[in-house]
């Protein structure tokens, strides 16, 4: 029998409305598609102010720590967003920050980023990559680029970034078989 997938996923907008809020819940869509999961959604615009100007993990209230554990303890995370300056936003990398350096050894990570035009679209392998090979995740091989122009009124207009989406949850499904159907390959 299999079990319903834990997916966290983080969108690092702090904008309202968010093109990377939208990417990500289009990836969330295509998951529910092809799995059975349960979501937990988290974005930095609502949690941001309460961990921004904190520097140590115990210093957290309770809920960004719920949050915390929720990453430390996903069978697949997306992590998401908007690329600013040629990386990550400094919220999203402080978030991950807190998260124990060990927690996301072997976890799927699913890439995405969103920006002003494709010239950014190399900050999924050339920054989001690389933090997740430090906390020894396992990104999946297709991470998702949204441009501004594949984008109308915050709505995915382009059919091409809606195929990047389907190839890329495509692609991560045998990654994430193992933690579906764990007694299968005897893992319990």
């Amino acid at each position: 029998m299999s079990k319903k997938l834990k997916v966290v996923a983080v969108s690092g907008s702090v904008q309202q409305p968010s093109r990377t809020l939208v990417l990500v819940k289009a990836l969330l869509a295509q998951l529910e598609q092809a799995l059975p999961i349960e979501v937990r959604l988290i974005e930095l615009r609502e949690i941001g102010p309460q961990f921004a100007g904190v520097l140590k993990r115990e210093q957290l209230p309770q809920t960004v720590r719920d949050d915390l554990l929720a990453i430390e303890s996903a069978d697949l995370l997306i992590a998401a967003s908007p690329v600013y300056r040629a990386s990550y936003t400094g919220l999203f990398k402080h978030l991950f920050d807190f998260v124990d350096h060990q927690a996301l050894e072997g976890v799927p990570v699913l890439l995405a980023a969103t920006g002003g035009s494709d010239r950014h679209a190399l900050a999924i392998d050339h920054q989001l990559r690389p933090l997740f090979a430090f906390f020894q995740a396992q990104t999946l091989p297709i991470g998702v680029y949204g441009a501004e122009t594949d984008f109308d009124n915050y709505s995915i207009a382009n059919p091409a970034l809606h195929e990047r989406i389907a190839l890329a949850v495509e692609r991560a499904l045998p990654s994430l078989a193992l933690r579906a159907h764990p007694a299968r390959l005897g893992v319990a």
